[in-house]
């Protein structure tokens, strides 16, 4: 079994992870993205720009006991990290039912959420006694007329509660998720990294990348790592990176005083080398690459009376046969890259929507 690049897959200490099969580049799988639904209360332009979507059906989505029995396989597999995503995931009704369900789950080191944080005023609570370990909130901009410009929702100052409610509730160290995109939010890297340091929260900014509900994306519109850090450093001075011995896609970085941010670079700098996620849709579809154009289905096996025997052997077999690379494929097209899909095709197939499939 060959390797593509040298494998990040360590715990802490340095140890190897425990996982027994790996896919065809030595990848083993331990990190899951779980979508509990492909529903948003905001229309963000990177994500889901337009107003109408096909939705899935409500009879295919998995039910709370289905996900933890599916999560039960996984985690045989090899998995300890499951982080909840959608959609917007607070829009799934007693969410922190799944959450309970999960974290008592012995296998499971890291059990966190990802959110536009609209609705954690009413339930940051409920999910931190129910067992969630960590939250990301995803914050493009402090500006009210730009938050409405980007997600068509004027719910700013909802998403702000939202912080403050995840850091009353005790989630912390809490992250921030910015999407910066030339000429939308880039003039706002200070004042995003100084309302994160000054709510203790670690900010980490991503490149803008050009899959699913991205059908407006250009190349023009990123702004790389090396940008990032070069404007960063022109303000705040020498910036140390910090070593990293785990999967993370983020870098993350220290300035002078200590404060800590990240960068995820999946568009100019790809980590498909050491990628161990993989993402399960709300209606049971599994995905190995966030650039896949197919899944595997395993609500029909579930349903149909498949064990957990049948299911982990129909993991391995897709698995181990993972070549997966997207971000490296498309980072090699240069001059000819665009937008991955266009809105006819994401119509034809909501599988291919990042709000479906999960970010």
């Amino acid at each position: 079994m060959s390797t593509l690049l040298p494998s990040k897959n360590l715990l802490p200490g340095g140890e190897r992870t425990a996982v027994t099969e790996a896919d065809n580049f030595g990848r083993p799988l331990r990190n899951l993205r779980l979508s509990v639904t492909d529903r948003c209360n905001l229309r963000c332009a990177y994500c889901m720009p337009e107003e109408e979507y096909t939705w899935l059906p409500s009879r295919d989505i998995l039910s709370f006991e289905e996900i933890s029995s599916l999560v039960d396989v996984f985690c045989g597999f090899g998995v300890d990290k499951v982080r909840l995503t959608g959609g917007e995931p607070l829009l799934r009704r007693e969410l922190h039912r799944l959450v309970r369900l999960l974290s008592e789950k012995p296998p499971l080191k890291d059990l966190a959420i990802t959110t536009n944080g609209l609705l954690l005023s009413e339930q940051a609570a409920a999910l931190k006694s129910s067992g969630l370990h960590r939250v990301t909130v995803s914050l493009d901009t402090l500006k009210r007329d730009r938050f409405l410009a980007l997600t068509r929702r004027d719910a700013l100052s909802g998403a702000l509660e939202g912080v403050e409610a995840a850091l009353r509730a005790g989630f912390a160290p809490l992250k921030l998720d910015a999407v910066i995109i030339r000429g939308t939010n880039d003039d706002e890297l200070f004042d995003l990294l100084e309302y994160a340091r000054e709510r203790r929260a670690e900010i980490r900014f991503i490149e803008y990348m050009d899959v699913g509900g991205a059908t407006r994306w250009s190349p023009e519109q990123v702004v790389p790592r090396e940008e990032l850090l070069a404007r960063l450093e022109q303000r705040y001075g020498q910036i140390e990176p910090l070593p990293e011995r785990t999967s993370a896609p983020a870098e993350r970085f220290s300035l002078r005083d200590g404060t800590v941010f990240g960068i995820i670079a999946s568009t100019t700098a790809p980590f498909c080398g050491s990628c161990d996620r993989s993402r399960l849709t709300a209606d049971g579809i599994w995905y190995l690459c966030l650039y896949a154009a197919g899944g595997t289905d395993l609500k029909h096996p579930l349903r149909n009376g498949a064990g957990p025997k049948e299911l982990r052997e129909l993991l391995s077999r897709t698995w181990t046969m993972r070549t997966d690379r997207g971000a490296e494929q498309r980072l090699s097209m240069r001059d000819k890259r665009q937008a991955l899909l266009g809105q006819d095709a994401l119509r034809g197939n909501p599988h291919l929507e990042m709000h479906t499939r999960g970010g």
